[in-house]
Order: C-alpha cells, then structure tokens, then sequence
C-alpha cells in the first residue's frame, strides 16, 4: 500500500513539474478585476431551456440533452474528448453560466473555438477552455490551450491563487463561472472570485463548447447560460 501512495504522489509531482514548465508561476497575470454585473441590459440566452437548437455535438460523440431547463452532458466510454457547440461564433463578450456535476468527470467551457482535422478526427475541437476542474488540485477557471499546447493560465500560484481554488465548496453543487474576452485579453471568475487574466494572440474568435472530457465516466449539467456581446 505504502509503495501504491509513493506512486500516485510522485506521478502528481511530474504533472505539477509539467505545468511550472510550460508556464511559470511568475509570469501570471492576477485578476484583481471584480465579476463583471451579470444584472446589466444586453445579456441573452444561448439555450433556450427546451431543446438543443442552436448547438451541436463535435469531436467525441458523447451524450447530450436537454431537460427542465438544464442541458446534461454524459461521458461516453471509448470517446475521444466531446463538445457541445453553439453553432454562432463570438469574438468579444462577457459569458456567464452555472454548472454543477451528477458524477465527477474532468469539464470545461470552450470559448472562441474552432474545428481542425486531426488524424481521423475531421472536427476536432480547439481553442480556450475555461477549465472544470473535479480534481483535488483545484484548476476550475483556469485557461487551458485545448488541442493548443496545453495550459494557458494554471491557477498555479500556491499563495495569489488560494481563493480562487477554493471557489467550489461543493461541484455536486450550482457554482457559476464567468468568462470575459476582450482583444487579446481573457478573464475568469468562479462564483464571483476572480480566477484568470490571461494575454494572448492566438485567439480572437470562434464558438463556444461544453466539454464531457474522454474517459470513463462524468455526468455535467449547465444552466443559465447568457452572453453579452462587447464593442471592439
């Protein structure tokens, strides 16, 4: 047993040494920003609460519908990484939703995506992930590089990022993450915390995607989801 725990520990210290690598704690942007007033004109639905029109599956073929309000999203075994998209591109916006796991599985929100073919995947989906994170390290709203190199922003910094781990008290609860890009900058917030600030170019539109992460189980539900769409 001793030897399992030395395992398991030391495979999460190469993970952890992975991402100091390819982006250093130092170089981290805070959010000092409060969550933008989601009470503001200007916010509308992007589901209508019925039905899943409007959106549509890409990459993996996992599980998605629409009940009582609240879109439902099931991992499928033997499936690539999946995504429910909205069919309309967005560039600058603040985006807003609730969400909340029936059973734990990695998620996230896709944000000025697209579609690449990638070996026999002719839509695979890449771009920013506003990151739900059910593991113990703690990442929901950080900004990962989704089939783009990896993390784009960890929330890696063991002091500056302590509240912002420590947003989700409960994931079998309703949390709400708050996405907002602007130009060249992207910002989240996770239950009103600020989480994100991150700087880069390489993404200036596309569509928005709710991840079922490839693997053997995980269960998501989202709600509310509104967009309010920015000037340049």
């Amino acid at each position: 047993m001793k030897k399992r725990h030395i395992a398991v520990s030391l495979t999460g210290l190469l993970a952890l040494a992975h991402i100091a690598a390819a982006v250093e704690p130092d170089d981290l942007i805070l959010n000092t920003d409060p969550e933008p007033d989601l009470t503001t004109p200007g916010f509308v639905d992007l589901f209508n609460g019925r039905d899943l029109t409007g959106w549509s599956v890409k990459g993996g073929r996992m599980l998605f519908k629409a009940k009582d309000g609240v879109i439902i999203g099931t991992c499928v075994q033997r499936q690539p990484n999946g995504f429910l998209c909205t069919d309309k591109t967005y560039s600058n916006f603040v985006f807003t939703t609730e969400f909340r796991w029936e059973v734990l599985g990695n998620s996230g929100i896709m944000f000025r995506a697209g579609t690449k073919i990638q070996g026999t995947m002719q839509d695979r989906v890449f771009g920013y992930q506003a990151e739900m994170d059910d593991r113990e390290r703690r990442y929901t709203g950080g900004i990962y590089g989704e089939a783009m190199g990896g993390w784009k922003y960890p929330l890696s910094k063991p002091e500056a990022h302590a509240e912002a781990r420590a947003a989700i008290r409960d994931h079998r609860e309703w949390n709400r993450i708050t996405i907002e890009a602007q130009g060249n900058v992207c910002k989240t917030w996770v239950n009103g915390i600020p989480c994100s600030h991150l700087v880069n170019d390489e993404r200036s539109e596309g569509f928005f995607g709710l991840q079922v992460h490839g693997g053997k189980q995980g269960t998501i539900n989202w709600r509310n989801i509104q967009i309010k769409e920015l000037d340049e």
